[in-house]
């Protein structure tokens, strides 16, 4: 039997043990026809990425799932991984090359290549081990990148069959560009601020009359762009001018009025500027129209060569400069303060260019319904339910989607264009010929795929699809997946309708929503506020245990949660308070100790109080968990741990294993042996280091295993059930409390003990546990009596809901300090029976509210009443 060292010190610990368990294997399932599978996908963190502290509270939920149903039974696979992140990742690495004066082009893409492979072989798996130090549980021999062998092959594969399907095209659309990463991003990573702008209303002249319109434009330097402008059909103001020409200032070139319901007659004058190169709406009214598109922007957004005087300048010194000649030359009527959305990257915060391009898209709408039924039948549910709509929002609204990006870092897109026919060859292998014409003349495209391509398949391409694996027939679909409501629009839409199109099952059955964590003021935390927390100080001066906990107790899903130091030194108490609580347990048991459960009869009052009492928390906190309420269950096991455990049961056997009655201190061993075990495998999910090192350190019972992640989950059982006998004690600890909390504020103190009188109508608990009262309620002798008729001058008196004690302590405290605590308690009862006479007197409450709240209503002002009444009788006692 491992000795516990005196004092809890987890960097002896937590690595020992983690190794310990890796050496087990312990993490890795295997496919067992007489098992359920559980099977957790972690979302993938870049290989760009360091542990923060999002990272660390997503890990740890997925890390409490996973072992808790491991300790069920079930097969639980828990599969980690790393993304290629292919913006992110090439930009670090350009960066990197700045500083050495190199740019990809000296390189080369196969040059290039080679250094990046370089830089995620050096720097990707670094936050694998950091999840490492905070205990996660992930089968390591099932690690997948997004861009390894297999990853690599379902990628082609999918292009291929979604492109034979009609799925993905090629062609000409209005898409996100970002001038500073050079590439296209999707509308999922775009990401929308309100900013401070204005609107330019300008003047066009009418062809053929000394008229003009007016237009207003939140971006006057595209209208070097303009093909048209437009008015509402149904707008009477203008309708003289349906099918008239007017004049685009400043270029002199004339451009048609075309009608359309796309105009919004309340916006500005109710004309609008018609540029379907550089805005999305327009682009569609130019599509509808059959306008021309006209390209103003060149890919680091400066104004093209056809913009004539302006060609070169950048898009803010071209707006500046538009805005003057407008001015110069009487063609800007007015401008106004107008704030609006404005469209960034996600990942540089540049704002986005809307831009017509040559490239890749998905085509969402036939992928889109099945996913959307998915979520609308319960096939997937998401928890919190409010996210629901979040994501439908996001389906119903989805536009198809850009999956070309001009990268160089990623899955190439596989489609070869023929030098000489011009048709496309998409193949998952390398083509040797155009399949078209058969000519050897044939180029790759040069364009990668969005990172979310490859992501999306990721709850079934890790499992080695599209081959038909074992692992994939036994542990697909998943179950649940957890993440942040910051990409349901990123990733998790894509992998449903990803699973739907490509398995015909939905890749997961629930989706668990987490907030972020925030400061202890409620602010996000970020580089630019200086309030970021790195996980890695805190495990170091803390332990892994106490940062889990502190990121599960408290928190709810889809809510924020404030993280301080203080709740971490907390969670660290309590590690302490578990380990002294184990010692001093461990150091009581003689040689030879067997642990188990003494018969029913050798078991005492508070021995049932204190197991009947776990086994409801076995129950709840099971019943917790399965409904992701992580912050409940761990709160629930920490104050049967610290209250339970620790305050009450070790000290109420302590007499009981240093007494004369051997059979009694067997019991009592046995009790906390048990109640112990217990609690460790309660708490194991949330700490699982402190409480391995704990059960390593137990007497072993028949069958149990080498580690406590592969111990049974605690089940609830009827015969650890004393209801009656859970709630006399709880009445007997309900007077200790109450005289412990009259003794404290008199200033008594612990050492001084008198003796006792209880006046109670349910004697037999009192009885029974006069020995509890006398350890710790400072007494020397108790008489239990059903009516105290002895004089009560001079006596402190405490009220409990069943029990009145007498106690002779007023020649140690002051009488008139002893009335006015009793007139507190008297105003603070008074202000209980009347909130809960307010109730009972509500008609609504009482005709609405299910009939047994309404008795524990009845009951509870019953019992306020009769205390009410004690509390007036001890007052008029003292006279």
């Amino acid at each position: 039997m491992k000795q516990l060292e005196k004092a809890y010190d987890p960097k002896q610990v937590e690595d020992a043990t983690y190794q310990f368990w890796m050496d087990g294997g312990w993490f890795a399932p295997r496919r067992d026809a007489a098992k359920t599978p559980y099977t957790i996908v972690m979302p993938p963190p870049n290989i760009t990425g360091q542990l923060h502290m999002g990272h660390a509270m997503d890990s740890t939920w997925q890390d409490i799932l996973i072992r808790h149903k491991r300790m069920q039974g079930y097969a639980a696979l828990w599969v980690p991984g790393t993304d290629h992140a292919s913006i992110a990742t090439e930009a670090r690495i350009v960066a990197e090359m700045k500083a050495e004066g190199l740019t990809k082009e000296d390189l080369g893409r196969e040059g290039f290549l080679q250094r990046a492979w370089k830089w995620k072989e050096e720097y990707g798996g670094r936050i694998v081990g950091q999840l490492k130090k905070l205990g996660s549980s992930c089968d390591w021999s099932r690690e997948r990148f997004t861009m390894d062998e297999g990853c690599s092959h379902a990628v082609r594969h999918v292009f291929k069959r979604l492109y034979d399907e009609g799925l993905i095209y090629r062609g000409e659309r209005i898409i996100n560009w970002c001038p500073y990463c050079c590439t296209s991003i999707s509308d999922a990573e775009v990401e929308h601020e309100e900013q401070e702008g204005r609107l330019w209303y300008i003047r066009y002249p009418v062809v053929g009359s000394d008229d003009f319109v007016e237009v207003a434009t939140t971006r006057p330097e595209t209208m070097l762009g303009d093909v048209a402008v437009a008015v509402n059909p149904r707008d009477e103001r203008y309708r003289h001018l349906h099918g008239k020409q007017v004049i685009l200032p400043l270029v002199g070139r004339e451009i048609p009025v075309i009608t359309d319901e796309y105009v919004d007659m309340e916006f500005g004058t109710g004309v609008v500027k018609i540029t379907p190169g550089h805005d999305p709406n327009d682009f569609e009214v130019g599509r509808r129209h059959n306008l021309p598109v006209l390209k103003m922007m060149t890919e680091d957004a400066h104004i093209t060569a056809e913009g004539g005087k302006y060609a070169g300048l950048s898009r803010e010194d071209a707006r500046e400069a538009v805005v003057a000649d407008l001015e110069k030359d009487g063609f800007l009527a007015k401008i106004k303060p107008h704030p609006h959305n404005v469209g960034t990257c996600y990942r540089c915060g540049t704002t986005i260019e809307p831009m017509v391009s040559l490239q890749w898209f998905v085509k969402m709408e036939p992928l889109a319904k099945p996913a959307i039924e998915a979520v609308k039948d319960d096939t997937i549910q998401f928890v919190p339910e409010r996210f629901t709509k979040t994501y439908l929002h996001w389906m119903e609204n989805t536009r198809d989607w850009t999956i070309s990006r001009q990268l160089w870092w990623g899955h190439r897109i596989p489609a070869w264009y023929c030098d000489e026919c011009g048709e496309i060859t998409v193949s998952e292998t390398e083509p040797a010929v155009c399949e078209h014409c058969g000519s050897k003349r044939i180029h790759q495209d040069e364009d990668t795929l969005d990172t979310w391509f490859s992501s999306a398949l990721w709850p079934f391409s890790t499992l080695g699809w599209p081959e038909k694996t074992e692992d994939l027939a036994y542990f697909y679909p998943t179950n649940t997946l957890v993440t942040g409501y910051d990409i349901i629009g990123f990733w998790v839409s894509r992998m449903i309708f990803s699973g739907l199109h490509h398995m015909g099952q939905a890749p997961f059955d629930t989706v668990l929503i987490h907030g972020l964590v925030r400061d202890a003021e409620g602010q996000k935390m970020s580089k630019s506020l200086g309030n970021g927390i790195d996980p890695l100080d805190v495990i170091e001066q803390y332990g892994a245990d106490a940062l889990r906990f502190t990121l599960v107790v408290g928190s709810t899903p889809g809510n924020d949660m404030r993280f301080s130091d203080e709740k971490v030194r907390a969670s660290r108490n309590f590690a302490n308070k578990l380990w002294n609580a184990a010692r001093f347990v461990l150091m009581n048991l003689p040689e030879g100790f067997a642990p188990g459960l003494p018969a029913a009869d050798a078991l005492d009052l508070s021995d049932k109080w204190a197991l009947s009492t776990y086994n409801t928390l076995v129950g709840e906190v099971t019943l917790n968990l399965e409904r992701f309420e992580f912050g409940l269950a761990a709160q629930k096991v920490y104050d049967f741990i610290w209250d339970v455990l620790c305050d009450w049961t070790i000290e109420i056997a302590k007499p009981r294993l240093t007494g004369q009655d051997a059979q009694n201190a067997d019991a009592a061993r046995k009790v906390l042996v048990y109640l112990l075990d217990g609690a460790l495998r309660l708490l194991h999910p949330f700490m699982p280091f402190i409480t391995e090192e704990i059960y390593q350190a137990l007497p072993a019972a028949d069958g149990a295993g080498e580690t406590i992640m592969t111990q049974p989950w605690p089940v609830q059982d009827d015969a650890l059930d004393w209801p009656e006998e859970q709630a006399a004690f709880g009445e007997v600890l309900n007077l200790v409390r109450a005289v412990r909390a009259v003794r404290a504020e008199m200033g008594v103190h612990p050492a001084k003990r008198t003796r006792m009188v209880i006046e109670t109508a349910l004697p037999a608990p009192f009885v029974a546990g006069q020995g509890v009262i006398q350890k710790l309620a400072g007494a020397e002798q108790i008489a239990v009596v059903e009516r105290f008729a002895d004089e009560a001058a001079g006596m402190v008196q405490v009220a409990t809901p069943t029990a009145r004690v007498f106690v002779p302590m007023l020649e140690l405290v002051d009488r008139d300090m002893e009335l006015a605590r009793l007139a507190k308690e008297l105003a603070a009862a008074e202000k209980e029976l009347a909130g809960l006479a307010a109730r009972l007197e509500n008609k609504g409450f009482v005709e609405k509210a299910p009939p047994e709240v309404v008795q524990e209503i009845r009951t509870k002002l019953e019992r306020a009443a009769e205390k009410q009444a004690r509390i007036q009788e001890s007052i008029d006692a003292l006279g």
